[in-house]
Order: structure tokens, then C-alpha cells, then sequence
């Protein structure tokens, strides 16, 4: 699947369910009314994600990360899923200062030509240049003044832990940054566990941590050990401090390489205040210093913001462990929904966080706190009426027994049903309480819920991406592992659960009631039978690539969705390679639509279209296939003679706004196709929309 940092707001919507919109052309006689074909809230709140420069107040992101402040003011955001860099001015207008919208690529050049790929976190220096940690191109960019973009270290798409200069260097993962007084950047290469140095000429070395080695250890260089750390500060001195993420601690440098541990104990998860190490975090992820030597930690899972003194005491400045929303206020009574990275403003001498609500948020160092841009959220695990049910992340969709349709509500870890007349209930699983237990209704326990199809019985089944199981959950609620062994990845072919998945993402069923698996990260398509009998019908487990063939011979990268036909055929959708692919009842692969390695929003026939990170997929009774064409934020159609049409939203500027369409949707992950009325269903980030066709 993709990233698991998730968001969710209210946004000012037209509601077009109610308001049905007919052109009527009279000349003689009347013609018939034009279909009105509509995209619909159905139950939730879309999340406010999105992409759209302006005043602070309309702004949207998606999933921003990394932040930080320049000369002017200005606040610089790595605006991570739409992969570019963005500019929140002093007087608050938000502009687009390099990349291109959606497109995950690692392209040199100036302002809208150039592309990053998940850029996680930014840094300027004096002299006006920024700094990109480009965390899945694995490299350090640069832009300067102008806007042109280059790269400064590391060689792209290629990972590793090479010493040297510029484009001999490699990286893995780089995911935090840092400058000092002298012009050295300071890289955390999350991916190695280390910490590295870039001189101003672009020579590249391993100031701390041991490549490939976890762990906590102080010690002077290669002696010391991180795990996964995430972002980096520092201080007028010259002192490095280090969020350690996977080790929830916050770890000091001295310039010679020397690391110790201020706060915090390995290993052990928490909100404890205190001094040094009776002080708790929950995975840390950001980490800045003001102008008197306080540290600021963004305490991402703890959902607050803590304060470091120099003398090693540890407080919570703002929001409140355990709780999760969008609230402004002031020290615990504000709100943050997993609060990302941090930065310190010394013209406004105040702090910026960006929030997984896709929000950057402001706080003053008494800790009140405001929303600077973005939109807040309304996520959540309310049952009820459609208009005051929320959700958190959902994830995929079926419409089982009855019409009622299925929800997985990933982040709850729960099963959600919604009926016809717009009631939502939690079907199995409880809120919060990930797991792997079987049980009925409540007692079950999910981790985390993808997709879900349904027999015509009413059974469901699930998969769980992060279990790496198939459950089986029946119309009384009874849930029961039917294949695959929980926290067990692997790609074991087998009965039940001595067979492995790993990361399965979707599940499909055919007329015989054979069960069929996109086996994310085994790069396969698995085939489950009724008896529960797994086996590996196309692709090689662990070998990434785009061939077609038939059975073991065909190679695919990232299969996100998987379909059948009512003829055996599967149909799937290539997250990484950007393409869909058809497999025929002999296990024969071909490319249906999509050109591995390019992705775009091309319309047209077969491979001449382009897509973007195509994740759900569905049939209708017609013989169209409907994507979630979700980096183009659409909704592609492929007519049964292969021409792709855009049929909801589209590539540029996007955010949730139902209406007529094309209408405008952010981040569309699951659907389904009513059989009836070949009506779609769409789950986006906190919400269930309705395409209505006629």
C-alpha cells in the first residue's frame, strides 16, 4: 500500500445528492432530459487533503512533512504525497515553489519542470537555497534562488551507503535535514540508521551510526546506533540532537561525533514529563531548536508537542496524549492528529508544525495554538445517521447481502456497514483495539483492514495488509483466519494458514468462488480456493518488474487491485508500475492500459493512456473497468474496446467537491460497482462517495 500517515477535514461542500441538475432543450417538441450524473457524499466527512495554491485559507495539502523558515519569513513545506515543495509567504498566500503535481519522478530542472518523489523534509540556508530530503529517490536536492532544481547528493532511485562526492554518494531513505553555521548539511538517512555530512562542496560522509545496523547505542561514531531516525536540529554550537524515531529518544551529537541519549529510553513507549530518561515519547518525528537552546518535538503518536530545556527536562507544550483531532487552543485543550515535523520561526519567533490532518498549524511558546493553512478534519469511529458517522481512512469497499455495503475502516481496525437508507454501523472489530484475535462482531481484532470482497452469501473476506492474512468474516459477524499466517510474511504457497502473504492489498472473487490476492509486496497474484488452498498463479515472489508471460514469467511492481470477470479473467492495477494488467484463465499476462515506468493522465486506447499510482479496481455489468486512478486523483474507465476516458476528477489542482461531474475528488483508494444500477461506490481518506450515472 502506500504511506500509513493519514488524514482527514470538514470542507464547505455543494451537495448535489439533493439537488439534481437537469438541462431541458425545448424546440418543437421536447427532447429528453441529459442524464445528471453526479459524485455524492454518502456517509463521513472527506478528508480536506488536496492541492490548491491561494490565501492560507482555501490552501490544500496533501500529507505535508518536513517545514522550515527563511530569511523573509517565509515557511518552506515539503508537501510529501503531491510531491512538491511549497511556500506559505509572510502575509499567508500559498504558492508552488518546484515540482510537478502527482508526478512521482526525480527530474531536474526549473519550478513546474522539475519532480521530486515523496520529499519528506526541506531546509534553507542564508544564502536563500533549499534543501530537499527526496526521500524515495533517495538523494539530496537542491533549489536555488531561481527556482532551478538539482541534485545535490546521492544518485537517484538507486539506494545504498556510499561515502563521497555529489552523484557518488548514496543514500537510503534520507529523511530528515539540518544546517550549521558553516554550511554543512546534516542528513538523517532513516533507511541506513545514520547520520550523515555534507560538506558545501557536496562531499558526503557517515558522521554516526553503523549502515544497516539498529539499534541504540551511544558511542563516537560508528560505535553509536539509531533506529530510523527521523529528523534532525542544530543548535548555535554545533550540536546535532536527533529524534530517533524507532527508538522513541531524542539523542545528542557533539561535533567530534560523539552520541549520547538526553531523553527518553529505548524501547519503551509512553507520554511521561520529567527529566532525561523518565521522560516517555511515542515515535518522535520531528525535532527543532529555538534561539535560547530549548528543544521542540513533534511526538507524532502521542499526538502533542513536547519542550526539551537545556537542562534535560521534559514537557508537554502542546495537545494531549491519547487524543486525536483538529482543535486550536491552548496547551492540552488543543488538538493534533499525529503531528509530523517541526520548525522554529525567529521573525515570528514561533513554532510550525504540519499535522496528518494536512494541516501546518502555529504555536506560540506559551503554547496556544492556531491553524495556519489547510483544512481541519472531522475523522473519527462514530456509528449513526450517514451525515454524523466518521471514519478514519477507509480503506476498501463491497456491496454484500441485502445491498448493504462494507467498509474498511483501516485505522479503526474495524468493519463498517452501511445500509441502504444510510445507517452506519461498526460490524466487526473495536476501535482502537488492532489485532489478530478471531471472534465475533466486537471481539474480533483487525490490523489493518484494505480491502473486502463478498459471496452471494453474504460472507465477506478481508485483507489484511498488515496481519498478511485473508480473514473471513460471516453475515453473523463471526470472523476467522481462512488464510495466510498472522506476522508471518512470506510467500509460502499452501492450505489455510501454512501458506503467506506479504502486505496483501486487495481480494477478488470469481463465479466459482475462487478467492484471487494482490500480494503487494511478493510482487504476485495469489489464488485462494474454496477449500482454502493458496497458490501463486502469475508473477515471481520478490522479483520486482513489468513483463508480460504467462504464470511465473510475468513480473509485476506493486499489484494495488485486483478484479474478476464473469469469463476468469483477472484484471490488475500496478501501483509502482503505473499500469493495469489483464491475466487470462490460463494465467497469461498481458498490459492492458498504462506504459510501465510512465506515469501521467493521458487519455486514449490501451497503452497509449497514461495513469498515476492506479490503486482500486471494479467491473460493471457492461464489460467497463473502473480505477482508482489515485496520484491523478480520477476515476478512469476502460471501455471492453480498451479506450480509457477520465470519467471523475483529474490531474492539477484537486480537493473534495462533489457535484456535477468531473466534479473534484482527493485520494481515491476503494470501489465498488452497484450490480443493479451500475452506480459506483468510492472510498476516499474519512469517506464513502457515490458516482450516479443516470
Amino acid at each position: 500500500m502506500s504511506f500509513s500517515i493519514r488524514p482527514s477535514y470538514p470542507i464547505a461542500f455543494l451537495s448535489c445528492a439533493s439537488l439534481p441538475f437537469f438541462l431541458l432543450v425545448f424546440s418543437h417538441s421536447s427532447k429528453p432530459k441529459e442524464p445528471s450524473h453526479t459524485l455524492s457524499i454518502v456517509a463521513g466527512v472527506p478528508s480536506g487533503q488536496g492541492y490548491r495554491d491561494g490565501a492560507a485559507s482555501v490552501a490544500r495539502f496533501s500529507y505535508p512533512m518536513g517545514l522550515t523558515a527563511t530569511s523573509s519569513g517565509a515557511i518552506i513545506v515539503a508537501d510529501m504525497r503531491n510531491c512538491l515543495i511549497r511556500s506559505i509567504s509572510s502575509d499567508g498566500l500559498v504558492s508552488t515553489l518546484a515540482g510537478t503535481i502527482g508526478r512521482m519522478s526525480t527530474a531536474d530542472g526549473h519550478g513546474s519542470s522539475a519532480s521530486f518523489s515523496a520529499p519528506l523534509d526541506v531546509v534553507a540556508d542564508s544564502a536563500g537555497n533549499i534543501y530537499v530530503a527526496d526521500s524515495a529517490n533517495h538523494t539530496i536536492r537542491k533549489i536555488d534562488p531561481t527556482g532551478a532544481v538539482t541534485t545535490f547528493a546521492g544518485t537517484p532511485k538507486k539506494a545504498g551507503s556510499v561515502d563521497g562526492t555529489g552523484g557518488e554518494a548514496l543514500f537510503n531513505s534520507p529523511g530528515g535535514l539540518a544546517l550549521d553555521s558553516s554550511g554543512n548539511l546534516y542528513v538523517a538517512d532513516s533507511g541506513n540508521h545514520t547520520i550523515r555530512k555534507i560538506s558545501p562542496t557536496g562531499t558526503v560522509t557517515t558522521l554516526a551510526g553503523k549502515p544497516g545496523t539498529q539499534g541504540s547505542s551511544d558511542g563516537q561514531g560508528s560505535e553509536a546506533s539509531f533506529n530510523a531516525p527521523g529528523s534532525l536540529a542544530v543548535d548555535a554550537s554545533g550540536n546535532i540532537y536527533v529524534a530517533d524515531s524507532g527508538n522513541n529518544t531524542i539523542r545528542k551529537i557533539t561535533p567530534d561525533g560523539t552520541v549520547t541519549t538526553l531523553a527518553g529510553v529505548a524501547g519503551q513507549t509512553g507520554s511521561a514529563d520529567g527529566p532525561g530518561n523518565t521522560a516517555r515519547f511515542a515515535g518522535p518525528g520531528g525535532i527543532v531548536s529555538d534561539s535560547v537552546g530549548n528543544l521542540y518535538i513533534a511526538d507524532t503518536y502521542n499526538n502533542a508537542i513536547r519542550k526539551l530545556t537545556p537542562d534535560g527536562t521534559v514537557t508537554t507544550l502542546a495537545g494531549s496524549p491519547g487524543e486525536t483531532g483538529s482543535v486550536d487552543g491552548f496547551g492540552a485543550s488543543a488538538q493534533f492528529k499525529g503531528p509530523a515535523r517541526i520548525t522554529w520561526n525567529p521573525i515570528t519567533r514561533a513554532l510550525y508544525v504540519t499535522d496528518n490532518n494536512s494541516q501546518v498549524r502555529r504555536i506560540t511558546a506559551h503554547g496556544v495554538v492556531t491553524t495556519l493553512t489547510g483544512a481541519p478534519a472531522e475523522s473519527g469511529t462514530a456509528d449513526g445517521p450517514a451525515t454524523s458517522a466518521r471514519f478514519s481512512f477507509t480503506n476498501g469497499i463491497a456491496i454484500g447481502a441485502g445491498g448493504n455495503l462494507y467498509v474498511a475502516d483501516m485505522d479503526n481496525g474495524t468493519i463498517r456497514q452501511i445500509t441502504r437508507d444510510g445507517v452506519v454501523s461498526t460490524f466487526a472489530g473495536t476501535p482502537g483495539k488492532g489485532g489478530n484475535a478471531d471472534g465475533t462482531g466486537a471481539a474480533a481484532q483487525f490490523g489493518g483492514v484494505g480491502t473486502i470482497a463478498a459471496d452471494r452469501s453474504g460472507t465477506l473476506y478481508v485483507a489484511e495488509f498488515y496481519n498478511d492474512t485473508i480473514r473471513k468474516v460471516t453475515s453473523a459477524g463471526v470472523v476467522t483466519t481462512f488464510a495466510g499466517a498472522s506476522g508471518k510474511a512470506g510467500r509460502a504457497d499452501g492450505t489455510g494458514t501454512a501458506a503467506q502473504f506479504a502486505g496483501p492489498n486487495d481480494v477478488a472473487m470469481d463465479t466459482a468462488g475462487n478467492l484471487y490476492v494482490a500480494d503487494f509486496y511478493a510482487n504476485t497474484i495469489r489464488k485462494i480456493t474454496p477449500d482454502a488452498v493458496v497458490t501463486t498463479l502469475a508473477g515471481t515472489a520478490g522479483k520486482p518488474g513489468s513483463s508480460d508471460g504467462t504464470g511465473a514469467a510475468a513480473l509485476f511492481d506493486g499489484p494495488a487491485g485486483v478484479a474478476a470477470d464473469d469469463r476468469g479473467n483477472l484484471y490488475v492495477t500496478e501501483l509502482n508500475n503505473h499500469t493495469l494488467r489483464k491475466i487470462s484463465p490460463n494465467g497469461t499476462v498481458t498490459t492492458l492500459a498504462g506504459h510501465a515506468g510512465e506515469p501521467g493522465s493521458a487519455d486514449g486506447p490501451g497503452t497509449t493512456a497514461r495513469f498515476s499510482q492506479p490503486w482500486g479496481i471494479a467491473l460493471d455489468s457492461r464489460g467497463n473497468i473502473y480505477v482508482c486512478d489515485t496520484g491523478n486523483n480520477a476515476i478512469r474507465k476502460i471501455a471492453p474496446n480498451g479506450n480509457v476516458t477520465t470519467v471523475v476528477g483529474g490531474p492539477g489542482p484537486y480537493w473534495n467537491l462533489p457535484g456535477k461531474l468531473p466534479a473534484k475528488l482527493a485520494y481515491p483508494i476503494g470501489i465498488t460497482v452497484d450490480p443493479s444500477t451500475n452506480d459506483l461506490y468510492i472510498t476516499i481518506p474519512d469517506a464513502v462517495m457515490k458516482v450516479k450515472f443516470d
